[in-house]
């Protein structure tokens, strides 16, 4: 059977700080992020179905990504479990969409956090083969699959 990959790209705006880093990306900031889904399967080959020729749906991949990853993340402040909450309690609702998370919100961590998520969610027949996540336009982190059995 013919293997086919196929990519979706998803935008999201959102806002990070880098616990205990070094460099100015200790402060609070934010990036247009660009995320590429990349998807590997075979085309589906029964002429009833109404996916025939698809190896997923783009609108079914666009739901699983919306629902794990953009809904969760767009306009939010994503920071690490290890920040004091004395350092951003105060901030009251300008922090109403704070995500706190067991990892310091680097590109790198973070594609391999959204990695995780999107897997259990294709449908049978369906596998991640890749992601790109552009953190700004000349800077992004890749994940493969292959790199990761």
């Amino acid at each position: 059977m013919t293997k086919v990959r196929v990519t979706k790209q998803f935008d999201f705006e959102m806002a990070h700080a880098l616990w205990n880093y070094d460099g100015p990306c200790r402060n609070l900031h934010g990036h247009s992020y660009r995320l590429f889904v990349t998807v590997t399967g075979s085309p589906v080959n029964d002429r009833n179905s109404p996916k025939q020729g698809m190896v997923i749906d783009f609108g079914d991949l666009k739901k699983i990504v919306n629902e794990t990853i953009i809904k969760e993340l767009d306009h939010a402040v994503l920071i690490s479990r290890e920040v004091p909450e004395d350092h951003y309690k105060d901030m009251g609702p300008m922090l109403e969409r704070l995500r706190v998370v067991d990892y310091q919100p680097t590109c790198e961590n973070m594609i391999a956090d959204f990695a995780r998520q999107i897997i259990n969610r294709l449908p049978h027949g369906t596998e991640l083969f890749s992601l790109r996540l552009h953190e700004t336009a000349t800077a992004y982190a890749e994940w493969f699959a292959s790199d990761n059995p």
